[in-house]
């Protein structure tokens, strides 16, 4: 066996081959220094190589595997909002639940069904579905319009950025029948700059009532914006008790 022989079955040695071949290869190499030199020199450049750190990602790839896992958190959230109807004190709501929590709320506008269930599933980014009311859902409303509080464990905002939840929380924590401004919720959730941020996720709240953005007002004390208008937002801060100081 020739010498550019042994180079060409180099790699099929160290592999898969016939035991005959080995031995061949190998009594060559034994009796040749030439080879025995090359053989010596691809095993050390192979050992190097394995001492190599990995790559980092590149930027593509690191772009390609987050949208991966975007896809896949986007297919398991197959649970759908339940979307439903319930009287209240204000009128009839649309209610979304998940299991035995509540995700959406919002007014009967007369927009009907389907804009409302578009506007959730746009909002929460979850399938929409029509069912009917379970009884701890209205006993929960009922609880709610009587003492102007809620319990966590009966809500749902885990579809939310970290940030959106945050501001929500903080206006959760103003007692019904003050008001806090827009400025007050950043400062508690440790973003003073962010009172525009604020307001952005005031004005798309997916739980008014619950999260209680009507208790948040502009730096002036005024009413300012409210999904359902002014009107509605004054009724629900004179129902809580709030007065403002003339």
């Amino acid at each position: 066996m020739r010498c550019r022989d042994i180079e060409a079955l180099w790699d099929e040695t160290r592999g898969r081959c016939s035991r005959s071949l080995k031995i061949e290869v190998t009594t060559h190499l034994r009796a040749c220094p030439h080879c025995q030199q090359l053989y010596e020199e691809c095993e050390g450049v192979a050992y190097c190589l394995s001492c190599l750190p990995l790559p980092e990602p590149s930027c593509d790839l690191t772009r390609k595997v987050l949208e991966h896992i975007t896809t896949l958190r986007i297919r398991l959230r197959s649970e759908p909002v339940v979307l439903t109807m319930a009287r209240t004190p204000l009128g009839r709501l649309y209610v979304g639940f998940k299991g035995q929590r509540i995700a959406s709320l919002s007014f009967d506008t007369g927009g009907g069904f389907e804009a409302v269930r578009r506007r959730v599933e746009l909002r929460l980014r979850r399938p929409v579905v029509r069912g009917s009311a379970p009884p701890w859902l209205q006993a929960t409303l009922d609880r709610f319009f009587r003492t102007w509080r809620v319990d966590d464990h009966v809500v749902d905002i885990s579809d939310l950025t970290p940030f959106e939840q945050a501001a929500l929380r903080a206006a959760a924590r103003i007692p019904p029948g003050e008001v806090r401004s827009y400025q007050w919720v950043a400062v508690q959730i440790g973003k003073p700059k962010a009172a525009r941020a604020v307001g952005r996720v005031m004005a798309r709240n997916p739980l008014p009532l619950f999260f209680p953005c009507h208790r948040v007002v502009d730096a002036s004390g005024a009413l300012h914006n409210y999904y359902y208008g002014l009107e509605m937002k004054r009724r629900l801060l004179e129902m809580e008790g709030y007065r403002r100081a003339r």
